[in-house]
């Protein structure tokens, strides 16, 4: 098996992560702070009465190791310009409105976040003399219904909401700033994550309505299936996406290689919770992706990565965090 690079090497490196109080970057923030790395954030902020204010609603704990926190509208040219003079060494780009039926409605403000806010951390990164890498976080949504058993990089992007069609520019404008520009992107395309601080995907709401002994929703007949990655896996990938030179120039697939129905979700959380809640079938969602399931083989051919830890277990520890940091069972 091929070894990851040392993840010593991130001590006292100089690291920019927008969207790092968003799921994924809260645990990726955290870890960096663990590696040593001198870590700044880019958040969400917003205007009141001429004052800029953020609220960092995943990581508080951590701000007092954060070197510098830029609170800004990720989608606006401002962005670019605070980046620029952080001048960091490597960018961790997370920012994005990832929440599929939000795009539905308002498909041209999640495309000035995903795809502007793309576009101006490219030309920001451009800008810093110093710059290593750009991570751009791409997503499985990308590909659309499987066309195989397995979706590998090659697999055609056939995006089935707007969401996915913004990560889908996203992804190709920074894959072209690579061959343009020379610049040292990296894309990682993570297929559906959970874990500890998730909040809108199906695994947290289904935990959320099984501690409360409440319905369990599910859109079909509950037979699409996706390949659930648990956070701690992922967080890893970031982090070889982050300093492997292979990475540069590549866009890969991160997932387990396993995929799991809609219905077994919802039928392993009610029996680890011990819960009450029943399991009903409501009408099809909009652009529903029957099944998405990952061909992580690059990423095991170039780092070694593999997931390591499985559907059940992940469930088992999501579960538990669950129970210790939000709401009681009725």
């Amino acid at each position: 098996m091929k070894k990851t690079k040392n993840t010593n090497s991130w001590k006292g490196k100089s690291v920019l992560v927008t969207g790092a109080d968003g799921f994924i970057g809260s645990h990726l923030t955290e870890r960096l702070l663990d590696l040593g790395a001198k870590v700044s954030v880019l958040v969400r902020g917003s205007s009141v009465s001429g004052t800029y204010k953020y609220e960092l609603k995943n990581i508080p704990h951590l701000k007092p190791h954060l070197h510098r926190i830029l609170a800004v509208n990720i989608a606006s040219h401002d962005s670019t310009a605070l980046v620029k003079k952080l001048n960091p060494e490597i960018i961790f780009h997370l920012a994005a409105d990832a929440y599929v039926p939000y795009s539905f409605d308002r498909p041209f403000e999640v495309t000035a976040t995903n795809l502007n806010g793309t576009l101006n951390m490219l030309h920001a990164a451009m800008r810093c003399d110093r710059l290593e890498r750009i991570v751009c976080t791409s997503s499985s949504e990308i590909y659309g219904t499987a066309q195989k058993p397995a979706i590998d990089e090659n697999h055609p992007l056939n995006p089935t909401s707007p969401y996915a069609a913004s990560k889908v520019a996203a992804d190709r404008f920074a894959f072209s700033y690579y061959l343009t520009y020379k610049l040292p992107v990296a894309i990682i395309r993570p297929f559906n994550t959970y874990g500890p601080r998730h909040t809108y995907d199906v695994i947290p709401k289904f935990i959320d309505l099984a501690f409360k002994n409440e319905p369990i929703t599910i859109y079909g007949d509950g037979k699409q299936s996706r390949d659930f990655t648990y956070v701690d896996d992922m967080v890893h990938a970031f982090l070889i996406m982050g300093q492997h030179k292979k990475a540069i120039g590549r866009a890969v697939n991160f997932g387990t290689k396993e995929d799991v129905s809609i219905n077994k979700i919802a039928s392993s959380i009610v029996s680890i919770t011990k819960s009450k809640s029943k399991i009903i079938h409501v009408k099809k969602r909009m652009a529903e992706v029957k099944k998405l399931l990952c061909d992580p083989s690059l990423a095991y051919r170039l780092f070694g990565w593999k997931a390591k830890i499985g559907i059940e277990e992940g469930l088992k520890r999501n579960i538990e965090w669950h129970r210790q940091h939000r709401i009681k069972p009725s």
